[in-house]
Order: C-alpha cells, then structure tokens, then sequence
C-alpha cells in the first residue's frame, strides 16, 4: 500500500494540506523557498535500515537534484530542503549544521534525524525526541554521541509531527502494533539548530518495514511546541530520600544544569515565545518544591520526567 508522505511543507505561513495517501494518485511533496530563506536539513545514514526507508521515500518524490558533497556525505536539493546521506553512525556526525553553512553559505534552519529506535521491550515503535545529555557531568564520557552538560534547542516540529504521526499510523492500522510516542531528551550528535529525531523501533524486522518508513511525515510547525523532555535518569539529586532540604544549592547532583540547559536551550528554539514546564504529578514533595525553586528562576512558568512546551503568543 502506497502511504507516501503527503505535503511536506517548510515554512511556518503554508498552511498543512490534507494528507490522503491512496494508490491511484501522484503523491508530491510541495516545498517552499526564495533567495533568502533558510534550509532545513534531514540526514540520514545508509547504515542503518530505519534511517535509509524515510530518506528513499522522500527521494523518490519529484524535484530532487544532487546537492555538493559535503566531506564523504552525499546531499540532495529540493527547494528549501537539503537531505544528507552518509555512511557513518547518526549520533556522532556533530556539527553538520555548522559545517554546512561553512560549504554552501546557506543558512541551516532546523535539522531532522532520521534513525533507528531500540527498546528492550523490542515493541514496535514510531518516536520523536529532542537531543541533548545535559545531565552527564563535564567529566563523563556521553555514551551515543553529544557532549556533558549540552542539549541541541528542541525542533518546533516535535509537537505537530508527534501528533500527526499518531493520526496517520493509526488511519492505515499500525497502531496498535505500533506505539507512537515522545521520547526522553538522550544522546547526540553535537549541534547547535533547533533539532529533532525521528525513529523506528525497536528491532531489525521493524527498522526494514516500508510502511512504518513511508508513514512519517515532514509537517508545519503549529503554534503550540513540545521542547525537552527530561527523564529521571536525567534530573540525578544525590541523598534526597535522607533529606527534607528544599534549598536548590542544598542538594548535589547535575539536576539544576540540567533544567537549565534544558530551559535556555527551548527558549532559543522559539524567540518570542512563553515557555511553561509541567512536571510529573508522581514527583515527592521534596523534589517538586526543588524544580520548582529553580524553573522560577529561569522565568518559567510551573504547572504541576521535566516536560517544556512553548507557545507562540
């Protein structure tokens, strides 16, 4: 069954047309662009399946040309869109925003990662995630790429691609097969750009479907965004259970860089936007009153894992 990828638009004032996907009809990618506009970047890596299907379901839509090599990575051109492919692990191929600009001149927007997803419930899975370690301590070494104490601005499309991707597995029946889902900020590579990965999971039979690859979908950015997530693993507080404390410099642990990192880095991700912070209802006490001491700081609003949504006032 062909599902193809509908409109993939670029630009936050295109409106999202309907996505229809049927057999009979040409399915077209319309993309947005004039001399000025910035890029978006989708990479992709031909060593990995789940990374390779999206990247050939785009490919083989109408107006691609082949773009400059970039070191040893291939790129393809289709208006406003730049999507690099190479041969080399997708979480630590840092800096492809920055080394872009410096080969081409153009500016780099937002980049998307296309890859895998692994569970060790091995449940099949369609993901979005913000990247980021911001947890780790200056001297820990990251285990899948990125750096201690860093987090990349989330990518305005977490939100609206999660949501539209949920809508469309469950229209042509992946779900409940497959679980759609918004994963925990975790690993690299090391960039700067609002970013976003997109994943398949979680084994190799489901990294290879087609329809799982030709169900994701590049979508508009809409006026409510999902920024960083961030999971118990990476909020680390050292002896909170033997302590009533409830002074933030009190408390050891990488926590407060974290929620830092975490809060400036979504805010770059929308300029002008009002960036609230909802925090687990099953946090203790102790723990609640700490986040939010310190997200005050930061001028963020606290509603009641650290979840930051921006909306675009």
């Amino acid at each position: 069954t062909l599902l193809g990828f509908g409109q993939l638009t670029l630009r936050r004032n295109i409106p999202f047309g309907p996505y229809i996907p049927s057999s009979t009809r040409v399915v077209r990618a319309h993309f947005s662009n004039t001399i000025g506009d910035t890029v978006t970047l989708v990479v992709a890596t031909t060593i990995d399946p789940a990374s390779i299907g999206p990247a050939s379901a785009l490919l083989s839509m109408p107006g691609w040309y082949p773009g400059p090599l970039l070191q040893d990575t291939s790129s393809f051109m289709n208006r406003a869109v730049r999507l690099l492919k190479h041969d080399k692990s997708i979480v630590r191929e840092d800096h492809l925003d920055k080394r872009w600009e410096e080969a081409t001149g153009e500016v780099v927007d937002e980049v998307i990662f296309l890859s895998k997803h692994t569970a060790a419930s091995n449940r099949p899975a369609l993901t979005v995630h913000p990247i980021g370690m911001p947890h780790l301590r200056q001297d820990e070494v990251p285990p899948a790429g990125g750096k201690p104490g860093w987090a990349a601005p989330p990518n305005p499309r977490i939100g609206p691609w999660l949501w539209l991707l949920k809508a469309i597995a469950e229209s042509h029946n992946l779900t409940p097969e497959f679980e759609v889902t918004l994963e925990a900020t975790h690993h690299g590579p090391e960039i700067n750009s609002p970013t976003m990965f997109v994943e398949i999971g979680s084994t190799e039979e489901y990294w290879k479907r087609q329809d799982a690859a030709q169900d994701i979908a590049l979508v508009e950015k809409g006026g409510v965004f999902v920024g960083h997530l961030l999971s118990g693993y990476s909020l680390p507080m050292e002896d909170l259970g033997q302590s009533k404390q409830t002074n933030v410099e009190g408390v050891g642990g990488t926590w407060r860089e974290a929620i830092k990192v975490a809060c400036e880095t979504t805010k770059a991700a929308f300029p002008g936007g009002e960036v609230m912070a909802h925090l687990d209802h099953k946090l203790v006490i102790p723990t609640k009153e700490l986040f939010f001491i310190l997200i005050h700081r930061h001028k963020t609003k606290f509603t009641i894992m650290l979840c930051l949504i921006a909306k675009i006032l």
